[in-house]
């Protein structure tokens, strides 16, 4: 009787649930909205392949910030604004943490590493990452030191050609060769093999993983893969990790745990041969680290001092007012250090109007870990997101002359240097760079060095009027390959 009591209760509470649930029932997904897709292209006939940024923002302009575009058959949501962006990033915490999987990209790091993978594989390679960066010196006098060093040798390199024309591409050794000191623990000669091996990789990596072929692998695997699409940039990427595993066996035996370590890969040996119950920090994921952070730590810094010079010999006054600003705060022979931005805030000013204008990496999507409130609609788990920072760095509301470069936009009416919470260009919130740091204190000390060194000009018979600023086509915005001048200043 009791049991029969028991069940007839149960059923009741059962029924009072179901009542419930009909009452209240769970929301349903709601999807911004977006334009029409067509079979099996989706949206793609609206998009440019080689500025898919910008016609997003156009867009955005007809269906408003938070908007829904079809790439293919994927549904995909696309943020666009200061405002909106910030939100997603930042409020939403945890919820926009995850990538999702992208085709080329699987098959590179079979969810390894730092930058493309999700979950508890990426949290613990961040926070490896980070702390590592900090031990090592990141952000600190020893890594400036190593800059300033890196420095001299570039400038080095310049003197040779004693004013005659040299190639744009020449200013990326130094930024490469820091991350390889930081990786590595040495730097190497500017005409070491694996040193020119290592640049030349990933020169051609970049460039196809930014081609239409791998854009189209990456909507169509089933394609790709049929067409043999990935097969070029899987062999250059192989080539790589060959490099990469005979440097990082160079490491061993590391040190024994507790005593500090010289260099990331030492650290990465030291966490592989620790306590890891997971496998996290296995052979494979080591190396995939590694990857990560020669492929991010050498493209990015490399391509925005190339665009900052660039840009010098582009605006000839805004170059001559950094000039006059540093020999009279530095002097003659004194060489920037990182307090000095403090100190030059129209150096400073320049730098981050570099960085704005050139929106460098137009956006990395985000995938949503769980079912997410964003602007008003809720997005399903597994919906991909794309924060378009492009469009923040050029946001109408937040900049006097978005399209214009304009270093006044990072100075007050005083000439003091002005932080703008627009300026994302290394994201923000919890999937913000690692390597901000070092990258501003790279991208200073660099720059502020060669302006203090040279007169940055065009080659002969050209006008700096018609120096062409159009990004190459790659996976980030670099400058299209070009000679300038770099003559020494009496």
């Amino acid at each position: 009787m009791a049991l029969l009591l028991l069940g007839l209760l149960g059923l009741l509470g059962l029924w009072g649930l179901l009542c419930a649930w009909a009452r209240y029932p769970f929301p349903a997904h709601r999807w911004p909205p977006g334009p029409r897709p067509l079979p099996l292209i989706g949206n793609l006939h609206l998009l440019r392949v080689s500025q898919q940024d910008r016609s997003l923002m156009q867009l955005s302009e007809q269906y408003g910030p938070v908007f829904t575009v079809h790439l293919g058959r994927q549904k995909t949501v696309v943020l666009t604004g200061y405002e909106a962006v910030r939100e997603a990033l930042v409020g939403t915490r945890q919820e926009l943490a995850n990538r999702p999987p992208i085709a080329i990209f699987q098959l590179i790091q079979q969810g390894g590493g730092i930058f493309f993978s999700s979950g508890a594989p990426w949290r613990a390679a961040r926070q490896f990452t980070v702390r590592t960066l900090h031990s090592l010196g990141v952000g600190r006098k020893p890594m400036a030191d190593k800059v300033l060093q890196e420095l001299r040798c570039l400038m080095g390199q310049l003197d040779g050609y004693r004013g005659r024309p040299f190639p744009l591409a020449l200013l990326g050794w130094a930024p490469s060769n820091i991350t390889f000191t930081l990786l590595f623990g040495q730097r190497f000669d500017y005409q070491d093999p694996v040193f020119v091996s290592l640049l030349g990789l990933i020169d051609e990596i970049m460039v196809l993983l930014g081609s239409p072929r791998l854009q189209l692998f990456n909507i169509y695997p089933w394609l790709g893969a049929l067409l043999q699409l990935h097969r070029p940039i899987l062999r250059k990427i192989e080539e790589v990790r060959t490099i990469l595993r005979i440097l990082l066996e160079a490491r061993q035996p590391s040190k024994p745990q507790g005593l500090p370590v010289q260099s990331y890969a030492d650290a990465l040996i030291q966490q592989g041969q620790g306590n890891d119950p997971e496998g996290l920090f296995a052979k494979a994921n080591i190396v995939a680290c590694t990857l990560d952070m020669v492929m991010a730590g050498t493209e990015t810094t490399s391509a925005t001092l190339q665009w900052a010079v660039l840009l010098m010999v582009k605006h000839s006054g805004v170059q001559g007012r950094v000039q006059e600003e540093l020999d009279r705060v530095l002097g003659p022979g004194r060489p920037p250090r990182p307090e000095d931005q403090q100190v030059l805030p129209y150096t400073n000013a320049v730098l981050h109007e570099v960085q704005r204008y050139i929106t460098l990496l137009p956006h990395v999507p985000r995938c949503t870990a769980a079912d997410t409130q964003l602007g008003g609609y809720l997005l399903p788990k597994g919906t991909p997101v794309i924060p378009l920072l492009t469009s923040v760095l050029l946001d109408k509301t937040q900049w006097e002359t978005p399209g214009q470069f304009n270093p006044g936009h990072f100075l007050d009416t005083d000439g003091h240097f002005v932080k703008r919470s627009a300026f994302l260009p290394f994201s923000t919130g919890c999937r913000v760079c690692v390597g901000e740091s070092l990258a501003r204190t790279e991208l200073f000390l660099l720059f502020a060095g060669l302006l203090q060194r040279y007169r940055l000009l065009p080659p002969p018979g050209v006008s700096p009027s018609t120096l062409d600023i159009t990004p190459a086509p790659a996976f980030t915005m670099r400058p299209r390959a070009q000679v300038l001048c770099a003559v020494p200043r009496p």
